[in-house]
């Protein structure tokens, strides 16, 4: 089973984030605004998108 690249893009500032969601989109390598990350769609990754999605683009 192949797993699909996909893009992510932080579009908005953590600012009143909780640590634990800061600490998801670092470990997503998330780190400045409009900064774009390849990653394959594997569960973990997927789930990580779902904790964060007020702060991702998924592409």
């Amino acid at each position: 089973m192949s797993e699909k690249e996909i893009k992510i893009k932080l579009i908005k500032s953590f600012i009143g984030a909780t640590e634990r969601q800061r600490d998801t989109l670092k470990a997503l390598g998330l780190r400045k605004m409009q900064q774009e990350v390849t990653h394959k769609g594997t569960p973990q990754i997927l789930g990580m998108i779902s904790k964060v999605q007020r702060w991702v683009e998924v592409q």
